[in-house]
């Protein structure tokens, strides 16, 4: 395994994560089927768990926390988030004071632990002033609940406010920012959204490095039965006709190199910079190992420009 630094700290995660979305507390997945995925990245060197209170409405923290119960503590880096309503309770969604104060209660006893390493604002929150978000977390760092702080599909003019903020505070700033980034969805990362990043030493770690599950090549022939493009009526977006074009292509070429398109993708996605970890799912403990291939591949600058044409 590969591992980074996360940003300007000094927390390392491994290259290739797995995360929760879609997946572990869902009435799709078998709980011991969820077990066993975590089991094999945590015993091949996958450090970096992520997940967040949405997901499967907390289900997904609870069975990640008895997942990583016979590891010890200091050998992984989890993470959740919030922003997303919970209830229907007014205040149970959003950036507030409250919510994130009882928001970060909740998550700690669904996970069983006694701190969150990384701890994410899920989405902007134009209903709660920037800078009582970052005093908010601040505090629960100094608690010791919250080790560090990030944002999720926030604009470039969004995270510079909260590092502004957090100076003009003296507060923790945040180190990790995680957009939406594969070879077939690139707007949220490049541009503004890299260059505030690379100035204020903020990593990134990147959902859907495979668009879920486009980038494998899985959808070249048709929509398999049982697959997500066939069951989740929003993931058929996924499936327009240009997208599927592209990745045959990509699957070629990847096929002239000797690897996989996953594989490709995986390490094109990785080849950024500013990327710390990119954030991979699995249903099966076999698809975690096959994630991991592609720590072996080169993205040389020949094949960079092919991939770009």
């Amino acid at each position: 395994m590969e591992y980074r630094r996360l940003g300007r700290s000094g927390l390392k995660v491994s290259a290739i994560s797995l995360g929760a979305w879609l997946t572990y507390g869902s009435s799709r997945f078998e709980f011991d089927n969820a077990v066993a995925c975590l089991r094999a990245a945590m015993d091949n060197g996958i450090n970096y768990i992520d997940v967040a209170d949405i997901y499967a409405r907390g289900e997904a923290e609870k069975v990640v926390g008895q997942a990583l119960k016979g590891y010890t503590r200091t050998d992984y880096v989890i993470s959740t988030k919030t922003y997303w309503p919970m209830s229907d309770n007014i205040n149970d969604r959003g950036l507030s004071r409250k919510h994130i104060f009882e928001s970060v209660e909740k998550s700690l006893k669904r996970f069983e632990i006694d701190y969150i390493d990384l701890f994410f604002c899920h989405r902007w929150d134009d209903q709660t002033p920037t800078d009582e978000t970052v005093q908010a977390i601040d505090d629960l760092i100094r608690q010791g609940k919250i080790l560090y702080w990030g944002t999720s599909m926030w604009s470039a003019a969004n995270i510079a406010e909260a590092v502004g903020y957090a100076k003009e505070l003296r507060a923790h700033r945040p180190i990790v920012e995680q957009p939406l980034y594969n070879m077939l969805d690139r707007d949220q990362v490049e541009g503004e959204v890299e260059d505030v990043c690379a100035t204020h030493g903020i990593g990134l770690v990147v959902w859907s490095p495979l668009a879920q599950g486009v980038l494998t090549g899985k959808y070249n022939d048709g929509v398999p039965a049982g697959s997500r493009g066939d069951t989740i009526e929003w993931f058929k977006g996924q499936l327009a006709d240009d997208r599927i074009e592209r990745t045959r292509k990509l699957t070629a070429l990847a096929a002239e190199v000797g690897v996989s398109v996953g594989s490709l993708a995986l390490a094109w996605a990785m080849k950024h910079p500013l990327v710390a970890s990119v954030i991979t799912g699995a249903s099966k403990p076999e698809q975690v190992l096959e994630n991991l291939k592609a720590l072996d591949v080169k993205i040389t600058p020949e094949l960079d420009e092919r991939i770009e044409a």
